[in-house]
């Protein structure tokens, strides 16, 4: 799965584990992470995306969000996102035709928010979480629940967690042809103060779905109506105290029933500066093998009525570069602000291991964020 184009594009249930249990880029921060938050905090988000490829713009996405967390006592706590957004342009149809080529266009919205509820006791902590999103198209629920227990001294932390979701799928162009999906997905990590200085860890997750995965606006588009996906997520940071900066190093492995499997690796180095600067340059390398099914051009090559065919370009084989950069700013009073721009390159030649999918042509992507938040 291509880390921003292919999330943009294809239509995926919400999944309330990323947040959860995200490793904070400070250490301090993880120590919080085991107690109710004594703060509450508002933040807004503005997200701005767009991909293209050789004479051809592709799509479009503008996205504001606001995340709220709020105490609610000593040990219950509560936070939520709600964000929208709106896409336009013109999506892959088959291989190098848009669907936008008829001048027609794609346009779509999406409205989601999710809500979780945690309770801390003395040595662990149970959140209780609910997820909603809404296309003209698609309706996904979603439903979780995520323990987290650690050691006595605080330098192990074990998170456990279970969702599951249910989509709905309405066609445009066939109001009758409906598709259904459910998913369940677990996960079970692991946090590990290594030192003063440095802590990693390692989360896995297995997806397990069944229902309706073809993509209804590509054509002769048929997959499998199940789909079993493990994913394995590491991440260690390292405080460099000659530098007064911090090493962050990611890998993430996705293995998936559809016979696609995914490698990716991150470095970036968050530097604080003066004057409550900070700055956060990173460099992002994603690669991955084409699912069973995916046949290259020309169209229609391997179709065989009755089998799992697709011609999407989003399951193919290729590699992905995204150097990004962020800057964030503190203010007095609880103030604070972030921007930062990703620049992702994608080529089927970039593909670790192999040439990749022939005959493609290559696909680029910007994004720019901006952010404000107040703690009170």
């Amino acid at each position: 799965m291509a880390p921003i184009p292919r999330a943009i594009e294809e239509k995926s249930s919400l999944t309330l584990f990323s947040a959860a249990l995200a490793l904070p880029g400070m250490l301090p921060l993880a120590v919080a992470a085991q107690t109710a938050p004594d703060q509450g905090v508002i933040a807004l988000k503005y997200f701005d995306y767009r991909d293209w490829q050789p004479g051809a713009n592709r799509m479009s996405v503008r996205s504001p969000s606001l995340y709220v967390l709020r105490p609610l006592s000593d040990d219950l706590a509560l936070e939520g996102t709600v964000v929208y957004d709106s896409m336009s342009g013109a999506s892959p149809l088959a291989f190098n035709t848009l669907s936008g080529a008829s001048g027609l266009g794609v346009t779509d919205y999406r409205t989601a928010g999710d809500v979780k509820v945690t309770k801390y006791f003395d040595r662990f902590a149970l959140g209780v979480g609910g997820a909603y999103s809404r296309e003209r198209d698609y309706i996904s629920h979603a439903l979780s629940v995520e323990a987290r227990t650690w050691t006595a001294d605080k330098n192990r932390t074990f998170a456990f967690g279970l969702a599951g979701t249910s989509d709905a799928i309405h066609p445009t162009d066939r109001p009758i042809d409906n598709g259904q999906r459910r998913t369940l997905d677990f996960l079970v990590g692991v946090t590990q103060v290594m030192n003063a200085n440095a802590i990693v860890q390692s989360n896995i997750t297995y997806s397990a779905g069944h229902g309706d995965y073809s993509d209804p606006y590509k054509l002769l588009d048929t997959r499998p109506d199940h789909r079993r996906t493990l994913a394995w997520l590491t991440r260690f940071n390292q405080y460099v105290s000659s530098a007064d900066a911090t090493l962050k190093l990611l890998y993430r492995y996705i293995h998936d029933s559809f016979g696609d499997h995914s490698h990716t690796f991150e470095l970036a180095w968050y530097q604080p500066l003066p004057n409550a600067f900070a700055v956060t340059p990173s460099l992002r390398y994603y690669t991955q093998s084409a699912a069973d099914f995916f046949f290259g051009p020309p169209f229609g090559n391997g179709l065989v009525p009755g089998e799992p065919y697709t011609a999407d370009t989003r399951l193919s084989a290729f590699g992905a570069l995204t150097p990004s950069i962020r800057v964030d700013k503190q203010f007095d009073h609880g103030w604070s602000a972030d921007v930062s721009f990703s620049y992702y390159q994608q080529r089927s030649s970039w593909r670790l291991g192999g040439s990749g999918s022939g005959g493609l042509l290559p696909v680029s992507a910007r994004w720019i964020s901006i952010g404000v938040a107040k703690t009170f």
